[in-house]
């Protein structure tokens, strides 16, 4: 009887038809002129440079290091949630970017959106809680202009990064606060502005005039030239300011492969220091992870970063603190022991 039952079964699933999962049509949204958006943040929001005493001493430490891996010409890598652009420390770090202290940022597809949002019309974020309700959300045309330069540099330039082509249009514009842009600041300088995206993960992605094709191939054009930035790390420095999966993540598999090559050559990446800023509370010491039974598991940067990466030769260094506080410090930090290197 159960060979009788099963055999039913499969006979059904070969002869009854299947049905079909279409696209969602794109062509049938309705996209709202960001004017009717009430912004949550404005340009009043960008912090003004101003010199404090760093009051943290990892971050103290951190500095030091920094200007070692200058002088030693390895990497400095900032990589960073979107939440690090809200919290309005652009100007700390292009003032960092101008004398040499940053290789590399690399950021989600997330923070792209507000560099470019704070550039075009002065003002970012929105009321997620509000406009989920009436299906706006993340549907306004200003924002889907970054879907036209992706697709425009794809078109133009099939190995440019998004990060690049971004600070490209940003540049060459007349947009009033470009000054206050990473990317246009990344493609001035030539220092890469590199962007991790995931498919579905951002606000842009809704739009009509979003590509697949050009916003993956330009993101992974960023991924390679973020894996050549970690083939310098070597005496260098990268730290991860407030991203919980993206950072740790696309770090593991960019050191995996630059030690691979790395070790044909018989060389090695191991000195290197990690930092970590965040509001998660760790312990005093974290040099280990914790158990698989402890929700801290699964905190990414903790076992990634704290830990693993740095497991045969590296320093980790872990601070709890808001962006707005740790990236004014760390830039303080920098400023005092800048002249005192030799």
């Amino acid at each position: 009887m159960a060979v009788l039952f099963f055999l039913s079964l499969f006979l059904l699933s070969i002869y009854l038809p299947r049905k079909m999962i279409t696209k969602f049509d794109t062509s049938r949204l309705r996209i709202f002129p960001i004017a009717e958006r009430n912004h949550g943040l404005d340009l009043t929001n960008i912090l003004p440079i101003q010199y404090k005493t760093c009051k943290y001493e990892r971050i103290k430490t951190i500095a030091k290091k920094i200007i070692t891996a200058k002088h030693l010409n390895a990497s400095i890598i900032f990589m960073m949630g979107a939440h690090v652009i809200r919290a309005g420390v652009q100007k700390y770090l292009i003032d960092l970017m101008k004398r040499g202290y940053v290789t590399c940022i690399a950021m989600n597809g997330a923070g792209v959106i507000h560099d470019y949002e704070f550039t075009h019309c002065g003002a970012t974020t929105e009321c997620v809680a509000k406009y989920i309700k009436e299906g706006k959300f993340g549907l306004w045309k200003e924002t889907g202009g970054l879907n036209t330069i992706i697709n425009t540099a794809y078109k133009e330039n099939k190995d440019i990064g998004m990060g690049e082509a971004v600070g490209k249009a940003i540049s060459e514009r007349s947009f009033t606060h470009k000054n206050i842009s990473l990317f246009a600041a990344g493609y001035t300088l030539q220092i890469p502005i590199t962007v991790h995206v995931g498919i579905g993960y951002d606000i842009i992605h809704e739009h009509p005039n979003c590509s697949g094709e050009a916003t993956g191939a330009l993101s992974y054009n960023d991924f390679l030239k973020f894996v050549s930035v970690v083939n310098n790390l070597e005496n260098g420095i990268i730290m991860n300011f407030g991203s919980a999966v993206t950072a740790p993540e696309v770090f593991l598999k960019a050191l995996s492969m630059a030690r691979n090559v790395a070790h044909q050559k018989g060389n090695v990446i191991r000195h290197f220091t990690t930092l970590v800023c965040d509001l998660h509370d760790l312990p005093d010491d974290f040099s280990r992870e914790p158990s698989r039974e402890n929700a801290a598991y699964f905190f990414r940067p903790w076992k990634t970063m704290l830990v693993r990466t740095v497991s045969d030769g590296g320093e980790s260094y872990y601070v709890k603190g808001n962006h707005s506080e740790t990236i004014p410090a760390l830039w303080s930090a920098i400023n005092d022991y800048e002249n005192n290197y030799f």
